[in-house]
């Protein structure tokens, strides 16, 4: 097969769950590919991240004056693609137009860009640019699903959303989920336990927590606790924005709780090794990346049971309804009352996590490539 595939997030210095995928599986996908010729798509926003390629892969670098460039790759890359003559395309942020002589394979990660579009912009009428830029990728989501022959997403309950919301036939919708990065590991060593505990002035024991996944629930939960549970106990958020919900900072000056800023990526890692529980109450989530992040690092996870969380879990966490405070507390009281439970939870949730590779991920998305093919010539024959 000749592979192409957009990776232009790699050449833009951004950050987040879509860039962790491609940062992740692209390395994955060359490596199990040896024996297809891949064709890499960025530009030259920034310097591009993967380093010394192998001789089976091909880079091409589009030039970048401006965020015009980048309206203009996403329209014309299929021009470059073309030249190349590549046998199926794939975008893997959402959205993108092949070339008339490949098919097309797009990882929509969740629903969002292409619900009704009055849905996506509520909140954001004081917001121009924000609005702006949920139109355009709406729009562009929108197309491109009418054009793709494949659509991967990282969850069943993801490919069930995109079917309803889009009418895409959901036999042509693939689950491939998402994996922890391998830096993710249980920290054992007190020297840098210690550091991190010293430093952010953690108490000894603490539950930790997502500081813009539905924080309310956590703290109305942590209320109904008895006093002796909650005695010398803290909930320890971690927000990557400033202005959590207003929740939050009641409960860190009432003395409940900390607000730990954009703690780093190593730090965050000593925080799930540390936690008794990572407590995550999402409302919705298309895959729920953070559950399998605090199972791979050794913390009992209590969670909601709503989006892909059931699914991401797999029976290795206790969940309830992400409004249901009395459950939820009910849940954290056995985890910090019972060793055996947290102990249960975590060695359930280390197997859990374990089933969960980037191997696998490029692996399937490899095998899609290949379906997607042999479906398209099993149709026009």
């Amino acid at each position: 097969m000749r592979i192409g595939i957009d990776v232009r997030y790699l050449s833009h210095g951004l950050v987040g769950g879509v860039h962790t995928y491609i940062a992740h599986f692209v390395p994955a996908l060359i490596e199990q590919a040896a024996d297809h010729q891949v064709y890499l798509y960025a530009d030259t926003k920034r310097a591009f991240e993967l380093e010394q390629l192998p001789t089976h892969v091909t880079l091409r670098i589009l030039p970048w004056h401006g965020p015009q460039s980048s309206i203009a790759h996403d329209l014309l890359m299929g021009r470059w693609m073309a030249e190349d003559r590549l046998d199926v395309a794939h975008f893997p942020a959402n959205y993108g137009f092949g070339p008339a002589g490949a098919r097309t394979v797009i990882t929509l990660h969740d629903a969002i860009n292409i619900m009704p579009l009055g849905e996506i912009i509520r909140g954001h009428a004081k917001r121009p640019r924000t609005m702006a830029m949920m139109t355009y990728l709406h729009f562009c989501s929108r197309a491109a699903l009418r054009r793709a022959d494949t659509l991967l997403t990282v969850s069943a309950h993801a490919g069930r959303e995109i079917a309803r919301h889009s009418g895409f036939d959901p036999r042509r919708i693939i689950a491939v989920p998402h994996a922890p990065t391998p830096d993710l590991r249980r920290i054992e060593d007190p020297a840098v336990l210690a550091d991190v505990q010293r430093r952010f002035e953690l108490p000894q024991q603490f539950v930790l927590a997502d500081a813009l996944k539905n924080p309310a629930a956590l703290v109305h939960a942590w209320r109904r606790l008895s006093p002796e549970l909650r005695k010398g106990r803290r909930m320890v958020f971690f927000s990557r924005r400033p202005d959590p919900p207003a929740i939050v900072l009641e409960a860190v000056a009432a003395g409940e709780a900390l607000l730990l800023l954009r703690p780093s990526r190593e730090d965050l890692i000593a925080l799930y090794s540390m936690a008794e529980a990572s407590v995550f109450p999402s409302w919705i989530e298309g895959f729920g990346i953070p559950v399998i992040e605090a199972m791979a690092c050794g913390a009992p996870v209590i969670a909601s049971d709503r989006g892909a969380i059931p699914e991401v879990a797999g029976g290795a966490a206790l969940l309830a309804d992400a409004e249901d405070y009395a459950a939820l507390a009910g849940h954290i009281a056995l985890v910090l009352g019972s060793q055996a439970e947290a102990r249960r939870l975590c060695e359930r949730g280390f197997a859990r996590a374990a089933q969960f590779s980037w191997h696998s991920t490029a692996q399937q998305i490899l095998a899609s490539y290949q379906g997607t093919i042999r479906g398209y010539i099993q149709h026009s024959t």
